[in-house]
């Protein structure tokens, strides 16, 4: 099992992942604060200046003006408008990725398809190689 995860990392696969991981993290941030700073902000003017991230229900009973004063009082909350935000996040992740690695199947070279090395026999349609002048198996030399 040693020589087994030795052959991973050398192959490069640990490498490859783990830049893979570091660029998501980093796309991720991105598409979060664009969600956050420019999605939401005009679909919360729309919908009658709410501000999604402001959303929660306070699970104590009391009443707080915002998140801040939520947070500072330290209740709990059931925070709604973040779980919308993080939902569209998602769906636009989701959706940049699925472009991505369409441009890239699209991109890729198709791979080149093996030439033959087989020919099938006229009278016993068993396979022989393409070499040959007369069939293995039936004799046949109109091959």
């Amino acid at each position: 099992m040693l020589d087994e995860f030795k052959k991973f990392l050398i192959k490069g696969n640990m490498v490859d992942m783990a830049v893979g991981f570091i660029f998501g993290g980093a796309f991720a941030t991105v598409v979060k604060s664009m969600v956050a700073n420019v999605v939401m902000p005009p679909v919360g003017l729309l919908m009658g200046k709410v501000d999604f991230s402001q959303l929660f229900i306070a699970l104590d009973g009391k009443e707080y003006a915002n998140m801040a004063a939520l947070d500072k009082a330290g209740a709990p909350a059931i925070k709604y408008g973040i779980f919308i935000n993080d939902i569209i996040s998602f769906i636009i992740l989701g959706f940049v990725v699925f472009m991505f690695i369409k441009a890239y199947n699209k991109m890729k070279e198709p791979e080149a398809e093996a030439a033959p090395t087989t020919k099938t026999c006229g009278e016993c349609a068993m396979e022989i190689p393409l070499a040959s002048k007369k069939c293995g198996h039936c004799g046949n030399t109109d091959v």
